[in-house]
């Protein structure tokens, strides 16, 4: 059999359950870390609950997947998880959902792996949002994760430290309100609300136009020039600011 025809036989195989993205739907894609537990609590020695240098591996990783080969407007990290918002328009391989995931899975565990020295794995999932609105309550959504999980993690690992083991640990603040869990963490005089708020809220990482001045090396003229670059905000607002913030974002870029 000719190879012509067999790529034509087997080809089919690979692609008859591709779908794609519809026109007019936002896409986000979320990218979580395996067995990153493990991985960073066990294997590394990260400190926990947050760690500075883990943080800043995770942001360089969002950076790397947002200069891929996408139009990827916004990202945001907590904990071991990425969320990426592409442009409303982004066209890529067609928006087919298999090749967005396999790409960004593998990209986000390359890049990771490279700077950790050792072999880091991410998973992907493509969310499909019909609009705005559903895209500002996603981001919210992890904001307010992000929250949660800090108040969890930094009881947890005080209890930890107390001499607990896991088991005990989880079981002692199961059923805790918020409250609890505050009040929890007073006793070993830790202020929730005082603690710095990328561990809190998450990262946020957007593209903004930055104005230098230069040197043109035909006339040896100052000259203004203006290039992209990506900005990283650990000051993340929270509640109905974060949805004007992510509002005011998808805006800016719809226009462009």
């Amino acid at each position: 059999m000719k190879f012509d025809d067999l790529d034509k036989k087997l080809r089919i195989y690979e692609t008859y359950q591709d779908r794609q993205v519809l026109p007019g739907m936002y896409m986000v894609a979320r990218i979580d870390g395996r067995n990153f537990t493990k991985l960073t609590k066990e294997k590394h020695p990260f400190q926990a609950p947050f760690d500075e240098k883990f943080r800043d591996m995770m942001v360089e990783t969002v950076k790397h997947l947002m200069c891929c080969g996408f139009n990827i407007i916004y990202g945001f990290t907590e904990s071991d998880e990425i969320s990426l918002l592409f442009h409303l328009h982004e066209n890529t391989f067609g928006r087919k959902t298999r090749k967005l995931i396999s790409i960004l899975a593998g990209e986000a565990s390359a890049k990771f792996s490279s700077m950790l020295g050792d072999v880091a794995a991410f998973d992907c999932r493509i969310s499909e949002l019909p609009n705005s609105q559903l895209v500002e309550d996603y981001f919210r959504w992890r904001n307010e994760d992000a929250h949660r999980n800090a108040l969890n993690a930094h009881c947890y690992w005080n209890l930890r430290r107390e001499g607990l083991n896991k088991n005990e640990a989880t079981k002692r603040i199961e059923g805790f309100s918020v409250s609890m869990k505050n009040e929890l963490l007073h006793t070993y005089g830790i202020n929730f609300n005082d603690l710095p708020n990328w561990q809190k809220r998450g990262i946020g990482i957007y593209w903004e136009n930055v104005k230098s001045t230069g040197i043109n090396p035909l006339s040896n003229e100052t000259v203004e020039v203006t290039r992209r670059q990506l900005t990283a905000d650990m000051e993340l607002p929270m509640g109905d600011a974060y949805n004007r913030y992510i509002a005011e974002l998808i805006q800016k870029n719809e226009i462009l």
